[in-house]
C-alpha cells in the first residue's frame, strides 16, 4: 500500500513542478475575461477564454489598485502572468501581474482618459455652449466631398428649407491627416462669416471614427466663434467632438433638421398670423364702426350751437374780468399816485410825478390797445369758427334743399335699408313730413 500517493501529494509534487518550470513564471496572454468578479477583499477572479479554452485568473489587489482602467466583463486584453496550481481544488490557474487592454480596447481607454481631462480643463462646460440661429442663410458643411452623409445633409436641407445656402467644404474625416484637416476646415469655416457649422461624417467602427476623438479637433471647435453641430457616425456612436460641440446630433439627417427650421412649420405660422391679423383687423373696424356711430347719434352734433354757446359765455366773462382787473389795477396806481403827491409837496418833484403820470397814460393806453387787439382776434376767430359750425349743421344743409329721412329713429343713408310699406318721417327745413315707401329703386337692381 506504500506505493500508493495521497492526492494531496500528486497535487504538491504536480505544483512544485509548475513553480520550478521557468517557461511558466512569465508567460503572455491575451484574451476574453469571462466571469469577472471582483471580491469584498479588493482580488479579482476571472477567467481568460478564445474560441477554444478557457483558463482560471486571479489578481491580487495590490496588482488590481495599479491599473490605469476598470477591466469589466468582455473586455480583451493582454496579460503577463504566472502558471501555477491551486492545490485545494488540484487545478492549474494564472496568477496575473500586468493587465491591459489589447487593441480596441486601448482606444476606448484613450478615449476615456482624454474625456475625462478634457471635462476637467471645461471643454464639456454647457455655459460655453452657443445657441443655434433660428432662421439661417448660410450653412458650412464639413465632411467628406463623397458618401452618404454629405447627401443626406443637402437633401433634407433642401427639403425643410431651401433658402438657407449650403457651403460645402471638402474633408478628410478618417486617416492619420484627418484630424490635422478637420482642424484647418474648422478655422476656414469660422472665417466665413456662416450662421451654422456642421461637421461630422457617416458611421463606422471606433477606429473610423477617432479623428473626431483627437484633442487638436476637440480644441478646435471650442475656439470656433460660429456655433457647431457634430454629426459623426450613427446615433449610438459617441465621440469627443459630440460633447464639445454646441449641439450633438445623433446622425447627419438629424444634424440638418437641427441647423434649419421647416418650411412647412413655418407656413403654418405665418397662416396662423395672418388669420389672427385678419380677426384683428376685422375686430378693429367693427368697433371703430360702433364708435363712429355714437359720434354721429351725439346731441351736439345734432345741435352744433351747443358746442359754441358756452365758450361765447365764457369769453364775455372773462372780458368782464379783465376789464375790472384793469379798472382795479389803475384804481389801485392813482391811489398810490395820489399817496405819492401827498407825502411829496416839494416843487422839483413836480415834473417827475408828472413824467410818471405821462408815462402811466402810456401804458394805460398801450394795455388798452393790447387788451382790444387780443379781443378783437378772439371774437374773429369765435366768429370763424361759429360760421364753420354753422355751416355744418343739419339745418344749414337742409337750407340748401337736402332733407333727413328717418326710420324708427334710425337715419337712413341707403336705399338697401328701406322696403316697400315702411313708414318713414322726412325732416326739412320747415317741418317733417310722414310718408310710406310705395317703391324701392337701387342703383345696382331693378326693385
Amino acid at each position: 500500500m506504500e506505493q500508493y500517493l495521497t492526492v494531496s501529494a500528486l497535487t504538491k509534487y504536480i505544483k512544485y513542478k509548475f513553480d520550478q518550470d521557468p517557461h511558466l513564471q512569465s508567460v503572455l496572454i491575451k484574451g476574453e475575461l469571462s466571469n469577472f468578479k471582483r471580491h469584498s477583499s479588493g482580488h479579482l477572479y476571472f477567467a481568460l477564454k478564445d474560441e477554444n479554452s478557457v483558463i482560471n485568473a486571479m489578481m491580487f489587489k495590490a496588482v488590481a489598485n495599479q491599473l490605469d482602467f476598470d477591466p469589466k466583463e468582455g473586455d480583451q486584453v493582454i496579460v503577463e502572468a504566472r502558471v501555477s496550481v491551486y492545490e485545494r481544488r488540484g487545478s492549474y490557474q494564472i496568477y496575473v501581474n500586468k493587465m491591459q487592454l489589447d487593441g480596441v480596447g486601448n482606444l476606448y481607454q484613450k478615449f476615456e482618459q482624454l474625456k475625462k481631462q478634457l471635462a476637467k480643463d471645461g471643454y464639456f462646460d454647457p455655459s460655453h455652449k452657443k445657441p443655434i440661429p433660428q432662421y439661417p442663410e448660410k450653412i458650412a458643411i464639413i465632411t467628406a466631398s463623397t458618401g452618404a452623409a454629405i447627401r443626406d445633409i443637402l437633401n433634407t436641407i433642401q427639403s425643410r428649407y431651401p433658402l438657407v445656402e449650403p457651403v460645402k467644404i471638402s474633408a478628410l474625416v478618417q486617416g492619420t491627416q484627418a484630424a490635422e484637416d478637420i482642424v484647418a476646415k474648422l478655422k476656414y469655416a469660422d472665417s466665413l462669416g456662416v450662421d451654422t457649422i456642421i461637421v461630422g461624417r457617416g458611421g463606422g467602427s471606433i477606429e473610423d471614427l477617432w479623428s473626431f476623438n483627437e484633442e487638436v479637433v476637440v480644441k478646435a471647435i471650442f475656439d470656433c466663434q460660429t456655433p457647431v453641430i457634430s454629426a459623426v457616425g450613427h446615433e449610438t456612436d459617441t465621440t469627443l467632438s459630440d460633447y464639445v460641440a454646441d449641439v450633438r446630433a445623433a446622425t447627419p439627417t438629424q444634424a440638418a433638421m437641427i441647423a434649419t427650421p421647416d418650411q412647412q412649420e413655418l407656413y403654418q405660422v405665418l397662416q396662423k398670423s395672418q388669420n389672427y391679423l385678419n380677426r384683428f383687423i376685422m375686430q378693429y373696424m367693427k368697433h371703430a364702426r360702433q364708435a363712429l356711430a355714437r359720434y354721429q347719434d351725439y346731441y351736439k352734433f345734432k345741435q352744433p350751437t351747443l358746442l359754441y354757446e358756452q365758450h361765447i359765455q365764457k369769453r364775455d366773462d372773462l372780458d368782464r374780468l379783465l376789464h375790472t382787473a384793469m379798472e382795479g389795477i389803475i384804481q389801485k396806481q392813482q391811489q398810490r399816485l395820489k399817496l405819492t403827491e401827498q407825502r411829496f409837496q416839494l416843487r422839483h418833484f413836480h415834473d417827475a410825478i408828472k413824467r410818471n403820470q405821462q408815462s402811466v397814460k402810456q401804458s394805460r393806453e398801450q394795455l388798452d390797445k393790447q387788451v382790444n387787439r387780443i379781443i378783437s382776434q378772439k371774437n374773429q376767430a369765435l366768429i370763424q369758427q361759429v360760421a364753420s359750425l354753422d355751416n355744418l349743421s343739419p339745418t344749414k344743409t337742409m337750407l340748401r334743399g337736402y332733407s333727413i329721412v328717418k326710420k324708427q329713429d334710425d337715419v337712413i343713408t341707403s336705399s338697401r335699408d328701406l322696403d316697400t310699406g315702411d313708414h318713414i318721417e322726412i325732416t326739412m327745413k320747415d317741418g317733417a313730413v310722414d310718408a310710406i315707401i310705395e317703391k324701392v329703386r337701387c342703383k345696382d337692381d331693378n326693385r
